[in-house]
């Protein structure tokens, strides 16, 4: 499919809020701030991680590893689902990004292309979002803050939930549910009666002042 086609889907899905939103414009290339994706670098994300954490007011770096995690993962699925499920599944091979601690996470997608889905919509986002971005995320937050793999899955898996907002094709469940169904998210939480319910903690609770627990946390009583 043509890179046009891709770009038309990206704008289409924007719409949707901030978390849906990959720009596509060629003139990003001359930022320098913009940052390959998947990070790759353990000392860049370690130095940010840090400061995140003093701005959460937490001295755990991996309470501050596990939120950013989650963010990413969000920002990967928000805009990726919606556009799936209208069809179209970018390639994020040129995919960039930009943060600082108390700003939004910026992605950019250089030189756009993608597959229109044939049937399987899960299959295709799997491999650009699960294998291509966060399986290698996981590998460099590992690095930098020990989180273990079930917490790390969860928060993907949690994202993934939370993608699925009001104003997305009905078929967006039913991806979203074949996902929850494939490794390695397979296990780290379900729908049910009250809404998606995960089954490890992504820490947020240790953020200062503290109690403060998410609507789908393994320690809510169900």
């Amino acid at each position: 499919m043509t890179g046009a086609e891709v770009v038309a889907a990206l704008r289409a899905v924007a719409g949707l809020g901030p978390y849906f939103e990959i720009v596509t414009d060629p003139a990003e290339a001359a930022d320098p701030t913009w940052r390959p994706m998947p990070e790759a670098d353990p000392a860049r994300l370690a130095d940010l991680t840090g400061r995140y954490a003093e701005r959460l007011g937490t001295g755990e770096r991996r309470v501050a590893a596990s939120i950013l995690f989650q963010g990413l993962a969000s920002r990967l699925w928000s805009p990726m689902l919606a556009a799936a499920a209208r069809g179209i599944v970018p390639d994020l091979t040129g995919l960039h990004w930009r943060w600082a601690p108390g700003a939004p996470i910026a992605l950019w997608l250089a030189g756009p292309a993608g597959w229109r889905v044939d049937g399987d919509a899960a299959g295709l986002l799997h491999r650009s979002v699960v294998e291509g971005q966060l399986v290698p995320l996981r590998e460099t937050f590992r690095e930098v803050a020990g989180l273990a793999d079930g917490l790390m899955w969860g928060n993907a898996a949690s994202a993934l939930a939370g993608a699925l907002r009001p104003g997305l094709p009905a078929a967006a469940g039913a991806i979203a549910r074949e996902l929850l169904a494939r490794e390695p998210l397979r296990g780290t939480g379900g729908f049910g009666a009250k809404g998606f319910a995960r089954r490890s903690c992504c820490l947020y609770y240790k953020v200062p002042p503290g109690g403060e627990m998410c609507g789908d946390c393994a320690l809510l009583p169900r």
